[in-house]
């Protein structure tokens, strides 16, 4: 019983650490990664789709993404889902493929995506935290039911703390990395 709480919480706190890391590929570096677009949907035949079913993505170099749709009279479509997403990308199509200049983050611009980022890594240790929480009332509720004892109850909240310090450092680490690759110019 104790074990499957504990298993799951392992579960939940690695699947926030994954959606974390999910959202901190989207924070934009000054380097060129398709993270930065991969979110975008675009109006394929009617039907809103992520951008990287319509379209291949990849880094040309370190400053620019190449975007080719699949079909050419999707071109336009992707072009103008690119420029209304707000991301401050000016595309550039030549033929059927479009460009992404990556521009040169200025000083707090940087700074400002460091706060982000930091937001981000603070929403996940909440989360990871919040798993705790509900581990720890399982076991309360199990202690309650006398189906565990006291000594059970404490062991278990033990090893769900020392699950929650080795995520919430993750996360730190996470974060970290994360601010060196924006403050790198």
């Amino acid at each position: 019983m104790i074990d499957e709480i504990i298993e799951d919480a392992e579960q939940r706190m690695k699947k926030s650490i994954e959606s974390m890391r999910s959202e901190m590929a989207k924070i934009r570096t000054g380097r060129a990664s398709a993270a930065l677009i991969d979110h975008l949907t675009v109006d394929y035949y009617g039907t809103a789709t992520p951008i990287n079913q319509v379209a291949n993505i990849s880094v040309q170099d370190a400053r620019t993404l190449a975007v080719q749709p699949w079909e050419k009279n999707m071109v336009p479509v992707v072009e103008k889902a690119i420029m209304e997403a707000n991301l401050g990308f000016n595309p550039v199509t030549a033929g059927d493929i479009i460009r992404i200049p990556m521009p040169a983050l200025t000083e707090e611009r940087r700074r400002e995506m460091v706060k982000i980022a930091a937001a981000e890594g603070e929403s996940g240790k909440v989360a990871v935290r919040n798993i705790r929480r509900d581990a720890n009332s399982d076991f309360k509720e199990l202690l309650n039911d006398k189906e565990i004892t006291e000594d059970d109850d404490h062991r278990a909240q033990d090893l769900v703390q020392k699950l929650t310090d080795k995520f919430v450092a993750e996360i730190d680490a996470i974060v970290a990395e994360k601010e060196t690759e924006i403050l790198t110019v």
